[in-house]
C-alpha cells in the first residue's frame, strides 16, 4: 500500500478527490497552502508521483527551493521537510513541541539532509508546520 490515499498513477488529483479522501482535513490542507503562499511568494505547487510505494504527493516551492511536501491520506495529511543541520539545531532553540523535535531526533539522515514525516490532524499540527517551515526557510 502507498504512503498517500491517491496511488493511481493515471489519475491526478484533483480538488474533488482531494476533499473526499481528506475529509475534515481539507480545510487544514487549504490554509496551510495559504499561509505558505502569504509568507512565500512566489511558490508554486507541483503534484508528483514518485512511485507506487508513495502515491501522489505535493511539492511547495519557493522559486527553485522546496519548502515542504505534502501527502494526502485518508483523514488526515503528511508534510514532510528535508532539514539540513542548521535548521535542525535552530528547531531545538525554538518553540517547537517536544514530540516534533523527537521526530527530527529520530529521523534518518539523507545527503540533502533529515528526512522529517509529520502527521496533520488538527490546527495545532499546523501551527508546528508553520514554525518549522519558518525555521527551514530561514537557514
Amino acid at each position: 500500500m502507498a504512503l498517500s490515499a491517491l496511488d493511481d498513477k493515471s489519475s491526478r488529483p484533483n480538488q474533488e478527490t482531494l476533499s473526499k479522501t481528506l475529509g475534515k482535513a481539507s480545510a487544514l490542507w487549504g490554509d496551510l497552502l495559504t499561509y505558505l503562499a502569504s509568507e512565500y511568494e512566489p511558490l508554486t505547487e507541483d503534484w508528483h508521483f514518485p512511485g507506487k510505494n508513495y502515491g501522489w504527493g505535493l511539492r511547495v516551492k519557493q522559486k527553485k527551493r522546496t519548502i515542504l511536501y505534502m501527502t494526502p491520506c485518508a483523514g488526515h495529511f503528511l508534510v514532510s521537510f528535508a532539514l539540513g543541520e542548521k535548521a535542525v539545531r535552530a528547531a531545538h532553540e525554538s518553540r517547537l513541541s517536544d514530540s516534533v523535535l523527537k521526530l527530527i531526533d529520530d529521523a534518518r539522515q539523507y545527503a540533502e539532509g533529515r528526512g522529517v514525516r509529520i502527521e496533520v490532524r488538527n490546527r495545532g499540527d499546523v501551527e508546528e508546520i508553520k514554525r518549522l517551515a519558518a525555521i527551514k526557510m530561514a537557514t
